[in-house]
């Protein structure tokens, strides 16, 4: 008999995975026509992302590749989860430093919905002013 990871653990395992670079978790985490939407309006980042592939190697990927420090990645703390139902909501912190030269160090949120085992929906809030100056010298 399979049980189904509960919503809580499958974005918990999700961010664990991003905290140790685990890519086929990471891959495994979300279903293919998942949503990533990044807060703001003005930033590179900002805006939906739609479909696994588009959020794990443009968003994930390609997009924040550039904005550390060659070499390095961002260090990731799961700091809170809370789960009802589909709907969980976590709290990370991400410190690194930014290919800028400045310290990146940002508290995060997201509301994750996760269907059958898979993430089918994130929308982040965080602190896009520091993300700005940090990452893009804005």
């Amino acid at each position: 008999m399979t049980t189904e990871a509960t919503p809580r653990t499958v974005v918990t395992r999700y961010i664990e995975a991003v905290a140790t670079g685990d890519l086929p978790t990471i891959r495994s985490s979300f279903s293919e026509d998942a949503t990533w939407t990044y807060p703001g309006t003005d930033l590179p980042l900002s805006g939906t992302w739609r479909g696994r592939d588009t959020i794990l190697n443009d968003f994930l990927g390609k997009a924040t590749a550039s904005l550390f420090t060659p070499g390095t990645t961002p260090t990731i703390t799961l700091t809170n989860v809370l789960a009802d139902g589909p709907t969980v909501i976590a709290e990370w912190r991400a410190q690194a430093e930014a290919a800028t030269g400045a310290r990146y160090d940002n508290h995060c949120l997201g509301i994750f919905t996760v269907h059958a085992g898979k993430i089918t929906k994130v929308r982040e809030y965080t602190d896009t002013r520091h993300a700005a100056q940090a990452l893009f010298g804005l």
